[in-house]
């Protein structure tokens, strides 16, 4: 698959900032007619596991 034309170097470099500023999570590019017409960025947080939840602990006692 490719594009018709060429691909801007501002939209090539906002790419490369969304990808480069991006730790865990996805970059979407949205095409119309063989145009770049949207970038999304959507970003996860990860959080750090707690050792046990109250609900696995009331498991383990069942």
């Amino acid at each position: 698959m490719s594009l018709k034309g060429r691909i801007d170097q501002q939209i090539l470099e906002k790419i490369k900032s969304l990808l480069e500023s991006l730790e865990f999570g996805t970059v979407q590019i949205t095409v119309h007619d063989s145009q770049i017409t949207q970038i999304d960025k959507l970003e996860k947080h990860r959080l750090p596991l707690q050792s046990q939840t109250k609900t696995q602990q009331l498991k383990r006692r069942y």
